[in-house]
């Protein structure tokens, strides 16, 4: 294990590509041709939902109909990474296709914290809106609970959820209550309080069903973050002890009824051939909930790990008509590439920032899952400070906490280390590898943003 003290670095350079989109110009988010051709984007991103919690990944015994026609009809992503294996950090590299520690949010932030995603930062909401889409943030946030950390300060138009996980209890140090329910947020003002969390799958679900219809003549991205399956776990009425995995099952069940929901309004509206939808989860499951925990299917590992049970995610992308139906792609992908991705997508590239970007431009991965190669070097496995792990893009992971060496494309499930003597000149490439770039995103840190508090 590599200690640090904390931030990332690489900066990498998008490159524009003909993905067959009408162009924009530099200085108008409105396409030169008169006709609009970018596609609508619904990102879905469930909490805490392992990687063998899906049915065309691999589940026995959870039905998810709806995620698996998804990959029947676009593309799966069997080496899909989060990076960060907790929630917060998780989200961060998201929306900012940043390493986490990059931006000062390698932990998971806890209520009334003092610091959060800085409002400066560059996301996928602002991406999407400087680009003239209609915007919305559904479900859970994590990034800051602060009214500059929410989403209407990242670029969302509208946001409507609990701003942080589910568990967690929040403060009111200055009214009676020392820990008043859990806050239901829209935009930026507390609408209620003490949600039946048995709604807020389908609540959320309506509230994106309602931005899509409402914005079905514009271009609009939606991100919806599912605070499911995240314990404690709820299902509503309609779902509850109807699977076969009790209630972790009936809560993944219900999302998946929620991702039937989002492609038939798509399809009822006819705008389903000009919206891509991404499906994929913040980390993998939380083994240590016993029967409230999913699985990590042939992965080792689970959340709280950088073992690959703990950050590579069940990862379906579906845009009909664009990505081939049925295809697999093993290549290395991570959630940090979204940005620079939909920036190319929307050949929006002038609008990401000058400073460092971890993430790289995954559109050939995108439209061509089984032709394209990776645009990612390497991966690094971090755990809040700590970095734990590396692997490079054809499957050679280096596990700092022992030495030991792994080949993922014959041992996924990391049961079988092999000799470093044998392979010194990996080992050392690895090795050699995650230390500049540690180094360097220890230099190069942004910081998180942070509250005035004197």
């Amino acid at each position: 294990m590599v200690q640090r003290d904390g931030r990332p670095g690489s900066i990498q350079t998008v490159k524009s590509r003909d993905v067959g989109v009408s162009s924009v110009s530099a200085d108008s988010s409105e396409p030169t041709d008169g006709v609009d051709d970018r596609p609508n984007v619904v990102l879905v991103f469930t909490d805490d939902q392992g990687y063998g919690d899906v049915g065309c990944f691999g589940s026995p015994d959870i039905r998810t109909p709806n995620m698996d026609r998804m990959a029947r009809q676009g593309a799966k992503f069997t080496s899909a990474y989060v990076p960060a294996p907790i929630c917060t950090p998780s989200r961060a590299g998201l929306l900012t296709g940043c390493y986490p520690q990059r931006v000062g949010l390698p932990d998971v932030l806890f209520p009334d914290a003092e610091r959060g995603l800085d409002p400066d930062e560059c996301t996928l909401g602002s991406l999407f809106d400087s680009e003239g889409y209609a915007t919305a943030c559904i479900g859970k946030w994590h990034l800051g609970d602060h009214e500059r950390f929410l989403p209407t300060n990242h670029g969302f138009d509208t946001y409507f959820g609990i701003p942080y996980s589910n568990d967690m209890r929040p403060n009111n140090i200055h009214g009676k209550d020392k820990h008043p329910p859990l806050p239901v947020v829209e935009k930026t003002e507390i609408v209620e309080r003490g949600p039946d969390q048995r709604t807020l799958t389908r609540r959320y679900t309506e509230r994106a069903v309602e931005f899509i219809e409402d914005n079905q003549d514009d271009p609009f991205f939606v991100y919806l973050a599912h605070t499911m399956p995240h314990v404690p776990l709820y299902a509503s009425e309609e779902f509850e002890d109807t699977s076969a995995r009790g209630l972790y099952g009936d809560v993944i069940e219900e999302l998946d009824w929620s991702v039937g929901r989002i492609l038939e309004t798509l399809d009822r509206l006819g705008i389903d051939e000009e919206t891509l939808v991404i499906f994929t989860s913040d980390n993998g499951p939380w083994l240590e909930m016993g029967a409230s925990s999913g699985s990590s299917g042939p992965l080792r590992g689970g959340k709280h790990s950088t073992l690959e049970g703990g950050v590579r995610v069940p990862t379906i992308a579906r845009w009909p008509g664009e990505i081939p139906e049925g295809s697999v792609c093993t290549e290395l992908l991570t959630t940090m590439d979204l940005l620079p991705t939909f920036a190319n997508i929307l050949d929006a590239e002038h609008v990401l920032p000058e400073h460092a970007l971890d993430g790289n431009d995954a559109t050939d991965l995108l439209f061509d899952p089984e032709g394209a190669t990776s645009p990612t070097e390497y991966f690094y496995y971090y755990y809040q400070e700590d970095l734990e792990a590396v692997r490079d893009a054809e499957g050679s992971k280096l596990d700092f906490d022992d030495g030991t060496l792994y080949d993922l494309r014959t041992d996924v499930a990391e049961e079988r280390g092999l000799d470093a003597d044998e392979h010194a000149a990996t080992v050392e490439r690895l090795r050699d590898a995650a230390m500049a770039f540690d180094a360097e995103l220890d230099e190069n840190g942004r910081g998180p943003g942070r509250i005035d508090t004197d």
